[in-house]
């Protein structure tokens, strides 16, 4: 590799106007110059663990955001006096995203 050439890298970004922001890089090894059949496919398996991982640790940052807003709407609720049932599974399935509520049409 010449000094022209970075290291590959998988990244992943994540904003938000209600959480912290987070940025993921996973290194990785720089493509074999041989082109043989065994090269591409040990290159594509390195891939895919990496992807692997980068999710991993995508799913850990958006779990703990998750919890944070729960926690603050957990606080909002209490203190205005309304018992509100969050189904955690339905809100982890959605979460990051606007949902229309069922109830509306």
């Amino acid at each position: 590799m010449t000094s022209s050439q970075s290291q590959p890298t998988l990244s992943a970004n994540y904003t938000s106007t209600g959480n912290a922001s987070f940025t993921i890089h996973h290194p990785l090894t720089a493509p074999p110059s041989s082109t043989t059949v065994e090269n591409k496919i040990a290159s594509l398996a390195e891939l895919r663990r990496s992807i692997i991982v980068l999710q991993n640790q995508i799913n850990q940052e958006l779990t703990a955001r998750m919890e944070e807003d729960q926690a603050r709407n957990s606080s909002a609720t209490k203190a205005n006096g309304v018992k509100k049932i969050i189904d955690d599974e339905k809100e982890e399935e959605n979460y990051g995203e606007e949902v229309q509520d069922e109830e509306q049409q």
